[in-house]
């Protein structure tokens, strides 16, 4: 069902014969621990690709004085990560462009010849900032995508209807206490428009806000969109994760999407933390012969988890138990 290319050496773990959920935490969780470099306090929200037969990924790393930044980092099986000391030095050509603030929750998808990154940028508040990598050595950085403020900027692996597309999440300065997802289009990945609505918070663990997670997955059924909810409880924020099904070529009609959650904090990484009670998605490597998928999810904002489905058993549960 999945739309695109063998993976055979994605990471995988079998699903426990007690566990009847669809989606399953690997066993050795966190895959990625908050001290992996010695200047990180936090290593979470961190985007991973195919490269070269191996991985790599850029990270989010929260360095000891606490300010948000991005690393690059490689993995010969997707699990024992070296993460790069120093943090990306992009490139280019307007030192505007290139004036850096923070980054944090990036997510990188290759698209066409080239993989681009995008993440969220400081640029007189949190907005959308890409960027292109053939070899993950050397980064050339765009305008940024929209204004401040917006967050969840998330492209789709292959153009639309002839023209690039970006989910996001527009947003506020702060830790904003709302958001809906919206789709929007681009000719040359630096000018958007033709905003379109996809969807709203919709109750329960996603009461609050939303936002899309990993690359969109090209299925049969329609894109196949993991994302986060959020919920405020009455200690704070609790992050979970949902699926979507968009159309194939309208992608903010959504033909279905999960009441319940997929995944939501329960684990002891998951709940304890600098930030309690997270499970944030930012990737997802697919292998189509084996409908496998692999998702790696930042844990309480401190550490990195990494978790698995199968693509046939998401899209049926999906479908099975909608509300959109």
């Amino acid at each position: 069902m999945i739309v695109g290319c063998p993976l055979p050496n994605i990471p995988w773990e079998d699903r426990p014969s007690t566990y009847a959920g669809v989606v399953w935490r690997y066993s050795n969780n966190p895959v990625i621990p908050r001290d992996l470099n010695p200047t990180s306090n936090s290593i979470f929200n961190s985007a991973v690709v195919s490269f070269k037969g191996e991985f790599a990924g850029v990270f989010r790393c929260d360095d000891t004085r606490r300010f948000m930044q991005l690393h690059v980092g490689f993995s010969r099986d997707g699990i024992h990560w070296t993460i790069n000391p120093d943090r990306i030095q992009f490139q280019g050509d307007d030192p505007e462009v290139l004036r850096w603030e923070y980054g944090y929750d990036p997510r990188v998808v290759w698209l066409e010849d080239r993989y681009y990154v995008t993440w969220c940028n400081g640029y007189h508040g949190p907005t959308i900032g890409i960027a292109w990598t053939r070899d993950f050595e050397t980064f050339y950085k765009l305008e940024n995508s929209f204004l401040p403020f917006n967050r969840n900027g998330v492209l789709f692996p292959r153009k639309i209807r002839g023209k690039y597309a970006m989910l996001s999440r527009p947003s506020d300065n702060g830790h904003t206490p709302f958001g809906d997802i919206f789709y929007s289009e681009s000719l040359d990945l630096e000018h958007w428009g033709h905003h379109r609505h996809v969807m709203r918070p919709n109750g329960g663990w996603q009461a609050t806000k939303i936002g899309a997670g990993p690359i969109p997955i090209e299925t049969a059924e329609g894109w196949l969109l993991i994302y986060h909810g959020v919920l405020t409880s009455c200690n704070g924020f609790v992050y979970s994760a949902g699926v979507a099904i968009l159309d194939l070529d309208e992608p903010w009609r959504v033909r279905y999407r999960t009441e319940p959650y997929i995944l939501s904090p329960r684990e002891l990484y998951e709940c304890v933390g600098d930030v309690p009670n997270v499970v944030f998605p930012c990737a997802a490597l697919t292998d189509a012969p084996t409908g496998r998928i692999a998702i790696y999810y930042g844990c309480a904002d401190t550490v990195t988890g990494l978790a698995f489905a199968l693509v046939d058993e998401l899209i049926e549960f999906t479908k099975t138990h909608s509300r959109v």
